[in-house]
């Protein structure tokens, strides 16, 4: 009788036809993606990608039946099959395969985010204190070097490996996305779904960082700062100029460099439709299956992997050192803009660790809280501009000098 009710329900039947661990994981798994959907709605975490990530959790650990010769499995996705014959079957079974194999596994979909990014970002923010933005930017570097050389060093990874992980430390998804993807394909799934669950955990640690590094009577500091009268000819030169130089230095990052810069030119030359399509439809559709997609890789298997503890460990340091780095260069900043006889908060360092906007609008929420006429925005956002760009640099580094060598 048990067996017929199990058979005539999968998904709670197949629970009992795995070993016990793999059971728990995916109960709890069911359980967190319950709780990672929820939080997105209250907004605790960033809903666009915590909604969809959180659903796709709870289908693919729950979603799971009896497939020929008895094997356990679910019909939505399959990042571990390579052949071409098996890819092609694997296309006309599980629904998410074409998306994960056209435009997840190449890193399309991470280039993608990126247009949309650049469609909204404001380059004039970059050009009016660039100094500024870029030594904060390098400062906020910081996690992902710190990383290498404790993965290394430390953990015993092969150099491609730690590199993949210390990505992380640049927050910035796509990043991590085609860095994984090329230096470490067999920890693509671990280090991708851990760094977008850690990015969104940005919004709850950050602001504790902040708090313990900046006293409270220099965090409500305001930092003016004169917008630059940039005409739209000379910000596209730039755009087109600094992307065709970064290419041209770093080959291995230009699909980032090209996706960012992008988004950017077509905003400066005045192509609204292109613009809108970026900001809007390809924006959001590339976020929505990014989230949706990081939520199915998540499943039992992928959390038993022995690598994830090191993963998790990694990720925590690369996301602080880089907070605490950024931090540290706004410190720097504060004491040489004081010689001038200018104010400068040293909240704004927390921007450059670039997950854009999110970090500038931490650091603007943090100086508010203890000055209300405090505007530092403006500034938040060219550092976090320059951290983008800052990370790919170091992202194509990595992988020119570490992934490509070592393949």
């Amino acid at each position: 009788m048990i067996e017929t009710l199990l058979g005539l329900f999968p998904g709670i039947g197949t629970l009992f036809a795995v070993d016990p661990l793999t059971s728990v994981v995916r109960t709890a798994l069911i359980f967190f993606g319950i709780l990672l959907a929820y939080l997105g709605f209250k907004r605790t975490l960033e809903p666009l990608i915590m909604v969809p990530m959180g659903l796709g959790m709870i289908a693919v650990n729950a979603g799971t039946m009896f497939l020929a010769a008895g094997a356990v499995g679910n019909i939505i996705i399959d990042p571990l099959v390579t052949d071409a014959v098996a890819v092609t079957d694997a296309m006309q079974i599980n629904f998410l395969q074409p998306v994960y194999n056209l435009t997840f596994s190449n890193g399309l979909i991470a280039c993608l985010v990126f247009m949309g990014i650049g469609a909204r970002s404001e380059i004039s923010f970059l050009l009016a204190m660039p100094w500024t933005s870029i030594v904060i930017a390098l400062f906020a570097e910081l996690g992902t070097f710190v990383t290498l050389v404790l993965g290394v060093k430390i953990f015993g990874l092969s150099a491609p490996f730690a590199a993949a992980i210390a990505t992380i430390g640049g927050a910035d998804g796509p990043m991590v996305l085609v860095g994984s993807m090329m230096m470490a394909p067999e920890l693509f799934v671990p280090i991708s779904v851990i760094a977008y669950l850690y990015l969104s955990l940005t919004y709850a640690g950050y602001p504790g960082i902040i708090k313990a590094l900046v006293p409270k009577k220099y965090r409500g500091l305001d930092t003016f700062i004169e917008m630059p009268e940039v005409p739209q000819k000379a910000k596209f030169s730039f755009i087109v100029l600094v992307c065709a130089f970064l290419c041209l230095i770093l080959p291995a990052g230009a699909p980032l460099f090209v996706s960012f810069f992008l988004g950017m030119a077509v905003k400066e030359a005045d192509l609204g439709h292109y613009t809108e399509l970026l900001e809007n439809q390809i924006s959001y559709f590339a976020t929505l299956f990014l989230g949706l997609m990081l939520g199915a890789l998540c499943e039992a298997a992928t959390i038993l992997d022995p690598t994830v503890l090191t993963i998790l460990i990694l990720g925590v340091v690369a996301l602080t050192v880089s907070a605490a780095g950024g931090l540290a260069g706004g410190w720097i900043l504060y004491l040489v803009h004081k010689k001038k006889g200018r104010e400068f908060n040293p909240v704004i360092g927390i921007s450059g660790v670039s997950c854009v906007p999110t970090t500038a609008k931490l650091a603007q929420h943090a100086a508010q809280e203890e000055n209300p006429f405090a505007v530092i925005l403006p500034v938040a956002m060219g550092a976090s501009l320059s951290g983008v760009i800052v990370s790919a640099i170091a992202t194509g580094v990595f992988i020119t000098t570490i992934g490509l060598v070592a393949g």
